[in-house]
């Protein structure tokens, strides 16, 4: 069982010609552009074609196997990392911020071009014109970084790069809105945190991101900032739907594999691929 492409690729290339049976479990797909991306195509099809069993962790992925020539290819549940309740003090936390008075909204993740943060100071513009002024504050650090607080200085945008943060959730917990703007992986930790917490979402649509959240969350299409600015707007002016949100985000979490489920999962797949080769040797 390999977890990951390039040891899917290695163990595909050591059971060459044997008849023991692989199972490769994709977890993430990569962001990667040019001749990388050619590389990557082709290391993904010999993974896939050499499993007996591709278990994709969204169902984008298991698409992504399937055209890749996967001879079978599964969605597999994948267990979300129970988290400890953030330590929140909340009139201090936000008063740190500058955010007394007016609604705070928070974006964590690694600051890099397809994570969407570009998009987000753009969709920015449009709530500046609110009253009171919404905060972002961007949590985490990454190569688009100082891009993004050049450009937070020259248009002054209502917005504070936070830094790394070693527990992102303690400035979700006193959100009014959480918003994810990127293409990240299946499970990003601001999406898993802000709809534990009742915290509101609003984020980039994507396959992988519609299996975690289900409908507890705005989606909007990647890269358009007028629709993102749009979808916070209306859910700022609009506490009833926040909190429907917010209640549907707690009713999805519960519904989440655990470890035990994935563990059940993957025994049933193994006990699958091995009964064929019991029946043969008996």
């Amino acid at each position: 069982h390999a977890h990951g492409l390039h040891a899917a690729v290695r163990a595909g290339l050591a059971l060459s010609g044997r008849s023991t049976p692989l199972v490769v479990t994709w977890h993430s797909r990569p962001q990667v552009e040019g001749a990388r991306r050619r590389m990557l195509h082709l290391l993904e099809r010999r993974a896939a074609r050499a499993a007996a069993v591709v278990l994709g962790t969204s169902s984008e992925l298991v698409d992504r196997a399937r055209t890749r020539g996967a001879r079978d290819a599964r969605l597999a549940p994948a267990p979300i990392p129970a988290s400890r309740p953030p330590v929140v003090h909340d009139g201090k936390a936000r008063a740190e911020l500058g955010a007394v008075g007016r609604p705070l909204l928070v974006s964590s993740g690694t600051l890099a071009p397809h994570h969407g943060y570009d998009t987000l100071l753009d969709a920015a513009h449009a709530w500046r014109e609110l009253d009171p002024v919404p905060l972002l504050v961007l949590v985490g650090e990454g190569s688009s970084e100082e891009a993004l607080r050049h450009r937070v200085l020259d248009e002054g945008l209502p917005v504070v790069l936070a830094g790394r943060r070693d527990d992102p959730s303690e400035l979700l917990a006193v959100a009014d809105l959480a918003v994810l703007p990127g293409r990240e992986e299946p499970r990003p930790l601001v999406a898993r945190e802000a709809l534990r917490l009742g915290v509101p979402l609003v984020a980039a649509d994507s396959r992988g991101l519609r299996d975690l959240v289900g409908g507890a969350a705005e989606l909007v299409p990647y890269g358009d900032a007028g629709a993102l600015a749009g979808a916070v707007v209306r859910l700022l002016g609009d506490p009833g739907r926040r909190e429907r949100l917010a209640e549907a985000g707690r009713r999805q979490t519960a519904g989440w594999p655990t470890e035990e489920d994935t563990v059940a999962h993957v025994l049933s797949v193994y006990d699958e691929l091995v009964q064929p080769l019991s029946a043969g040797r008996a």
